[in-house]
C-alpha cells in the first residue's frame, strides 16, 4: 500500500470553497486479486498484467466480493444540498459530519454559484444553460443577499443566547459543511458512475470527478474495471 506521501494527488479543490482530500486507504489493487485467489490458499507480492487480467474478469462477471476487501477514507467539504444527495449511497460506506450543535459556522461559509441555469423543460429535477442576461445580475445580488441575512439571523440568536442546535435551523442549504467519508472501493465506484452521469446536478458532479481522480490513484487498474462493467 503507497503512503499518502507518494500520491500525486491528495486533495482536490472543487467549487469555489470545497475540496475532496484523502485521508487514509486500505490495500491496492494487488489486495483485490489476493482476495480472489484466497479461495485457492494462494497469495502473490507482486502485481502483474495476469492480476489485471483477473481484476478485469472479476469486474465483467459481477465477483465483486474482493473490491469490498479495499477502502479509503475521504475528507470532504461541500454544500448541504450536495450531501443530501451524497448521502444516499450509504451501502458499503459511512459518514460523520461536523455538527452544528457543537461549533458556530463562520459569516461566509456559503456556496455562490459562478452560472445561475435555467430550470429544463422536460426534466423536473433538471436544469440547462444559464439564465436570461438582464437576470444574471439580480439573480446573484438576491442570492448572496439571501445567505448573507440568514447567517447575520443565526449570529443575532447566537447573540441572545438561542443554543446552537436551534439558531443552525435559520442557516441554507447552501451553507459547506465537512464530512469524513469511509468507502470500499466497490461503492466508491458506484458513486462515481451515477454522480458523474449527465442527470446528475452539476455541482455533484464535480464532486464525484474529484473523487474519482483521488480513487484512480490508489486503485489504477479496480477502478477502470468497474466502470466499465456495468456494476461499478
Amino acid at each position: 500500500m503507497a503512503p499518502l506521501s507518494e500520491l500525486s494527488i491528495t486533495e482536490i479543490p472543487v467549487l469555489d470553497k470545497g475540496f475532496v482530500k484523502l485521508v487514509d486507504h486500505m490495500g491496492s489493487d494487488l489486495s483485490v486479486v489476493n482476495a480472489a485467489r484466497v479461495s485457492f490458499g494462494k497469495r502473490k507480492e507482486a502485481f502483474d498484467e495476469g492480476d489485471a487480467k483477473l481484476i478485469r474478469y472479476l469486474a465483467k462477471h459481477e465477483h465483486t466480493s474482493p473490491f469490498r476487501h479495499t477502502a479509503l477514507t475521504l475528507h470532504v467539504k461541500a454544500p448541504i444540498f450536495v450531501f443530501r444527495q451524497w448521502m444516499k449511497h450509504r451501502i458499503g460506506s459511512e459518514f460523520n459530519e461536523i455538527s452544528g450543535r457543537y461549533v458556530v459556522f463562520p459569516d461566509d461559509e456559503f456556496y455562490v454559484p459562478e452560472v445561475f441555469r435555467q430550470q429544463s423543460k422536460d426534466n423536473k429535477q433538471g436544469s440547462f444553460g444559464e439564465i436570461a442576461e438582464e437576470h444574471k445580475g439580480p439573480a446573484a445580488a438576491a442570492f448572496l443577499q439571501a445567505c448573507k441575512d440568514s447567517v447575520r439571523q443565526y449570529k443575532a440568536l447566537l447573540d441572545m443566547g438561542v443554543c446552537k442546535e436551534q439558531a443552525r435551523c435559520v442557516l441554507p442549504v447552501g451553507l459547506y459543511s465537512e464530512v469524513y467519508w469511509t468507502v470500499s472501493l466497490q461503492a466508491a465506484a458506484h458513486f462515481i458512475r451515477l454522480r458523474t452521469e449527465g442527470h446528475a446536478q452539476w455541482e455533484i458532479q464535480q464532486y464525484a470527478h474529484a473523487v474519482a481522480k483521488v480513487v484512480e490513484q490508489v486503485y489504477p487498474v479496480s477502478l477502470k474495471a468497474l466502470l466499465e462493467s456495468e456494476i461499478g
